[in-house]
């Protein structure tokens, strides 16, 4: 069940699919006090980081999803959510996936 983009009725996961489907995921935990997931990575300098979150940024493109992220040299933390459904949507996890893939 993927929201597809102009899907008006994007549907945020149950507390039961969240679990669910952050244990298909490598490193990304719940965010406290937020439906949210989050994840940190290090890379080996500001250029790898940098090219990692060129990856992500076209990718997120693509699926008009973009993440909350935060960036010092060579770390990256970020952040999903799905505004328009305030939470942790199939949108979240697809790109959560998409990212896990490109830092395996």
């Amino acid at each position: 069940m993927s929201a597809q983009r102009g899907n008006p009725m994007i549907q945020k996961l149950t507390s039961d699919e969240r679990v669910q489907q952050l244990a298909k995921l490598n490193g990304w935990q719940a965010v406290a006090n937020r439906d949210a997931i989050q994840r940190s990575f290090q890379f080996a300098d500001f250029n790898e980081a940098f090219g990692f979150m060129t990856r992500v940024a076209i990718k997120a493109q693509e699926m008009d999803h973009h993440p909350e992220w935060f960036n010092v040299y060579s770390k990256v933390d970020i952040t999903l959510s799905t505004h328009e459904a305030s939470g942790v949507t199939e949108r979240d996890i697809e790109l959560a996936t998409f990212i896990d893939s490109i830092t395996a």
